[in-house]
């Protein structure tokens, strides 16, 4: 058995579906024991299969199984089966469950036949049903039988593609066959009596479909793309295309061949390329690829299946699109030998020259993009060559100042190459270098200073006048005739002068070290240099003046104040001094007290500690309490040593047990008897109750004027004040009442049985009533008139004030009534009543007015 997966065949392992035989890994197959073949024909499956990657293919082997020689004692040998010999052999009717009888008359059952594969050709035109084989048992000539077909294609999905008379066995395809759908089917026949028991096993039917070119190749892509190397050798691959065909690979009908049908241009052969016409590999075949003439090819590619029988086979097209790559096969190349370019002296990031080159390259590419460099004519690298990345040109630009006085012009040579290296074979062009002049213009350069800053050392206290330095300037232009001038930029303390034409500094006062300008002992000022150019040009510098310290400012005791207990004990004061000299000019110190007045040495003493630090004490053994001022005098180790005579207030008080003073030793230290400090404090007394009895006088003053119903105070009102009444009536000569003519009904049982809701007239309602707002006890913070009316306006407008509006009743008329009947009443209509007048009576009969005044209306 001979196969090909494509890979070598690495692995893969033949299988069959019968235990008899076996394949050997080389594809040859043998029987693994002796065995008895009961027909004349043996149809066998053989499976390749790759445990890699787990695919699968099969096909069928048949045999054909040759008779034992007549003529001579050697076993059959098997011989390949013809397709031919097969023909005849086959036979309409299939028995495969034959049986045999034995020489002695006993009937002994034999093994089932292999049933041949059945073989149906796709895209039949019919007629259907189409009968395919008869299937029968011998045992229907005793009983009857019904058969059947199981499995994929009967009664399986795809449904009914198969299927079988019960009573004839015979087998019929219902529809075409569609190889590419399903290549093959495995059946079940089956035979079973008229009560459905099993009469014979099962039998295996394998139908397989016979493939018909009926596809054409397809190309995976309709486009491929690929490039190669310009100038590329003839056998260098370039890309490789493929199309796939539906059909049976094994057969002649899905083996696909390859040709070149067109390519364009045809330049500088219309065959540059050829193609593998089993695989589909597309190499060069001729030489002469050039980027720079052909850019592009496009080939169009066919496919055709019958082995590429273009009589027969079926074919389709693609294109392929060959890209020509580029090679650095072109060096760069000046376009002219010389450049020239002009640049002004101390100019730095300037472009001095544009070098332009020519490249036939693929622009922005490596094998395009130049780089420039400079071989000789600038040793000090006062210029680089930078790459334009749009135009590709070469900028010569200075990178470090020229100075016309020390090179008037520079002869540079340049060459140029690419960031790629050149293709092998190709030579650097001898116009890749090219010579650049470049002429530098004098400009006027500012005046500098030679020793910038230029520092000087003397002793502070110099008169006015002195000569301290001469701070002169240089002129860099050699070849101009000018003159410069100085002045002062900077003299924080105008200490200095400058001569305009020398630079000759002298003092315009007396330097002082321990002045505020002074840092770290050194005065800075700075001076301007100008020349007369056009235009002109001036240069700083900065002068440092190192002051050195004299022996010219007496120490100062410190500290200014103090306090001692006023009896002697451990209690002293540290006194010290302080210089703004610097040493040597400073310490040691001297304390010393002066013998005027005595009464200083009397009383007090100095102990000295160090050189910087002493102590003052008590000499006496009690001092009455009080502020004293106690000279001192200090003098300093400086040459000549200066001295200061300094005073320190001492507050003498008395001490606790701790030696610490007293709130009121302090005090009287500080000058104040005891009367003093009691009349103190009887007057922070008086004052604190005076504003206490303020505080009290102003809340009752409060509480006053809120219990008023006025805005001002009583005593205070000039106008009218409102006369509030409890009762209502119209004076004292109303107050008394006749109570008998307030009648009642002799019973209240009427009273108490009457309807709800039913009131009299004066009886303030019950029940929910509507929300009015709450009118104004206290007055309103404006005129009393607008006040008394705001009151009048809510009492009109609101209903529970008294008299109550409510409906009037009269409890019943009648017998037993102290009331007279109203039945001789009668109510009149004619003539008509005007009513307008209800009208002017208020809002109160606003509801009466509207029901009758507009009585013609209505």
């Amino acid at each position: 058995v001979k196969f090909n997966n494509c890979a070598g065949n690495k692995g893969v392992r033949y299988e069959t579906n019968s235990l008899d035989f076996k394949v050997r890994a080389d594809g040859t197959m043998y029987a693994a024991h002796p065995v008895q073949l009961p027909s004349k024909q043996l149809v066998l499956m053989v499976t390749a299969w790759d445990p890699q990657t787990l695919g699968r293919w099969e096909t069928i082997v048949q045999f054909l199984v040759a008779e034992k020689s007549q003529h001579n004692g050697h076993k059959p040998k098997g011989r390949k089966a013809v397709p031919g010999e097969l023909a005849q052999q086959q036979s309409d009717t299939l028995l495969p469950w034959r049986q045999h009888q034995s020489a002695n008359g006993l009937r002994r059952q034999k093994r089932d036949w292999v049933i041949p594969p059945i073989n149906v050709p796709e895209n039949s035109r019919g007629p259907f049903p189409q009968q395919l084989v008869r299937i029968r048992s011998d045992k229907d000539k005793e009983i009857h039988i019904r058969y059947s077909i199981t499995g994929v294609g009967a009664d399986q999905p795809p449904m009914e593609v198969f299927s079988i008379d019960p009573v004839s066995g015979r087998m019929y395809v219902t529809r075409p066959m569609d190889r590419e759908e399903r290549a093959s089917y495995h059946l079940r026949a089956h035979a079973v009596d008229m009560n459905g028991n099993k009469v014979e096993n099962p039998i295996d039917l394998y139908i397989y479909v016979i493939d018909m070119n009926d596809n054409r190749p397809e190309f995976i892509n309709q486009v491929y793309n690929g490039s190669v190397d310009e100038g590329s050798k003839p056998g260098t691959y370039v890309m490789t295309v493929t199309a796939n065909d539906a059909d049976d690979s094994t057969t002649a009908n899905g083996m696909v061949r390859y040709r070149i049908v067109t390519q364009t241009p045809q330049s500088p052969s219309q065959n540059m390329f050829t193609i593998n016409s089993e695989t589909g590999d597309i190499v060069t075949v001729a030489a002469g690829l050039d980027r720079e003439k052909v850019q592009q090819y496009v080939v169009i590619v066919q496919a055709t299946d019958m082995e590429g029988n273009l009589n027969y086979g079926l074919s389709n097209t693609a294109t392929a699109i060959i890209t020509v790559t580029d090679v650095n096969d072109n060096p760069p190349e000046f376009t002219t030998s010389t450049y020239s370019g002009e640049v002004p002296e101390n100019r730095v990031e300037v472009v001095v020259a544009n070098l332009t080159v020519m490249d036939r390259d693929q622009p922005h590419s490596p094998n395009w993009n130049a780089i420039y460099r400079i071989i000789s004519g600038d040793p000090s690298g006062h210029f680089t060559i930078r790459t334009d990345p749009v135009t590709n040109e070469g900028m010569v630009t200075v990178v470090k100042a020229v100075d016309y006085e020390m090179n008037r012009a520079f002869m540079l040579t340049v060459m140029v190459s690419n960031q790629a290296p050149l293709a092998s074979g190709i030579q650097m062009s001898f116009q890749s270098t090219a010579g650049v002049t470049i002429s530098v213009t004098d400009v006027n350069e500012a005046p500098y200073f030679p020793t910038n800053h230029k520092l000087i050392r003397l002793e502070e206290g110099v008169p006015t006048g002195t000569v301290l330095t001469t701070f002169s300037a240089v002129d860099p232009d050699r070849f101009m005739q000018q003159a410069v001038r100085y002045s002062k930029l900077s003299d924080p303390a105008n200490w200095l002068n400058i001569n305009a034409t020398n630079g000759q500094i002298t003092t315009a006062a007396v330097l002082d070290r321990e002045s505020d300008y002074i840092k770290n002992n050194v005065y800075e000022a700075t001076f301007l240099a100008a020349d007369n150019g056009i235009p002109p040009a001036s240069g700083t510098g900065t002068l440092q003046i190192y002051l050195i310290d004299i022996n010219d400012n007496a120490p100062e005791l410190l500290p200014k104040e103090a306090q001692i207990c006023e009896k002697p004990n451990l209690n002293v004061i540290n006194i010290t001094a302080a210089d703004a000299d610097i040493d040597p000019n400073v310490g040691p110190f001297v304390f010393e007290l002066p013998s005027v007045p005595s009464a200083v040495r009397k009383n007090w003493t100095i102990t000295r500690l160090n050189g910087d630090y002493a102590q003052l004490s008590l000499r006496i053994m009690y001092l009455e309490a009080g502020v004293y001022d106690v000279p001192i005098i200090v003098t300093d180790s400086g040459n000549p040593p200066l001295y200061n005579t300094s005073i320190i207030k001492v507050k003498v008080c008395p001490c606790d047990e701790n030696g610490d003073c007293t709130t009121i030793g302090a005090v009287a230290a500080a000058g104040l008897g005891t009367g003093a400090i009691i009349a103190i404090l009887i007057c922070i007394i008086i004052l604190l109750t005076m504003v206490l009895l303020f505080v009290v006088w102003m809340k009752r003053r409060e509480k006053e004027r809120h219990t008023k119903q006025l805005l001002i105070d009583p005593e205070d009102d000039v106008r009218d004040n409102i006369l509030k009444y409890d009762e209502e009536g119209g004076g004292e000569e109303d107050q008394d009442y006749d109570l008998s003519q307030l009648q009642q009904p002799e019973t209240m049982d009427h009273v108490l049985n009457k309807t709800p809701g039913v009131r009299r007239v004066d009886e303030r309602p019950i029940g929910a009533e509507p929300q009015y707002p709450i009118r104004p006890v206290i007055p309103h913070p404006g005129d009393i008139g607008d006040f008394i009316n705001e009151g009048l306006r809510a009492a009109d407008n609101d209903p529970t004030a008294p008299p109550y509006d409510s409906l009037l009743v009269f409890d019943y008329e009648g017998s037993g009534s102290t009331a007279g009947s109203v039945s001789s009443l009668n109510s009149s209509s004619s003539g008509d009543q005007d009513y307008d007048y209800l009208n002017d009576w208020g809002p109160r009969f606003k509801k009466l007015a509207d029901m009758y005044g507009g009585g013609e209306e209505d």
